[in-house]
């Protein structure tokens, strides 16, 4: 049987993501760092995924792209912008009862929040790409200072007992803040237990008071750490759902957009 597939590719700072789709599922995805040569970086996901799926790059009907590099992918046959292909994404990886609302997506070097009408489209939305703070970069920073690794970050911070103040929103001060923490001999679980609660309260004043309603989803490779996500959900005192995928959520949008206008 003659099946269609979709791809999309989204070009982060950081990383580039790919995912493939088919009647509107997700049938696999794949993430590499971004490189100096990103265009190359994205032509090698989108043919080690057809090898992975036993899959000809012909049978790709259409490319989208999104994110920082969208408009240097020679691969895409067309881009859009992360906003739009974020919304798209939450389509297929929101929780099934999820009543869209806000979606919270934590990328390496910037912060979003996408207000979202019922039927998934965009409202409005907030953006801070001034300061890394409140980014993935900056966690991967601080867990090199804590000499740990990105992904022991949340768990650690969910053992700690009292979380510490950490106060700076420049990321240059905030990094010196924990610098002098750790000479003043202080736990890393309470450290970063602290780092997660400064960046959720940093995020959350991003926020416009006028558009807070329905269900809030976590997108992005900051919402695959569990220590940013309990922190999220006690400072809003209230529930906050992971995207299934979440870092893969804007390729997959870009993906479902594909499917649309081949």
């Amino acid at each position: 049987m003659n099946r269609n597939y979709y791809a999309g590719l989204d070009g982060g700072s950081t990383y580039t993501k790919a995912a493939l789709i088919c009647q509107n599922q997700m049938v696999d995805a794949m993430v590499t760092n971004t490189g100096i040569d990103n265009n190359a970086s994205a032509s090698a996901l989108i043919e080690k995924m057809c090898s992975r799926r036993g899959i000809s790059r012909a049978e790709v009907r259409y490319t989208m792209a999104t994110g920082y590099s969208r408009k240097v992918f020679d691969i895409a046959d067309d881009d859009i912008s992360e906003i739009t292909a974020h919304a798209y994404g939450v389509r297929l990886t929101a929780p099934r009862d999820y009543r869209p609302g806000m979606i919270i997506d934590i990328g390496g070097q910037d912060s979003k929040i996408i207000y979202l009408d019922k039927n998934y489209a965009v409202k409005n939305f907030t953006m801070n790409d001034k300061c890394a703070a409140g980014t993935g970069k900056f966690m991967e920073v601080i867990a090199q200072i804590l000499e740990t690794t990105i992904d022991q970050v949340g768990p650690l911070s969910l053992e700690s007992k009292a979380p510490c103040d950490i106060n700076s929103t420049c990321v240059v001060f905030a990094q010196s803040e924990v610098v002098s923490l750790v000479a003043r001999k202080y736990d890393r679980r309470d450290i970063l237990a602290g780092m997660h609660l400064s960046m959720a309260k940093r995020i959350i004043k991003m926020m416009k008071k006028a558009e807070k309603g329905g269900d809030i989803l976590m997108t992005g490779g900051g919402a695959l750490n569990i220590g940013v996500h309990k922190a999220f959900e006690e400072e809003m005192m209230r529930d906050v759902y992971v995207a299934r995928y979440p870092q893969f959520n804007g390729a997959i949008g870009a993906a479902l957009i594909a499917s649309e206008r081949a």
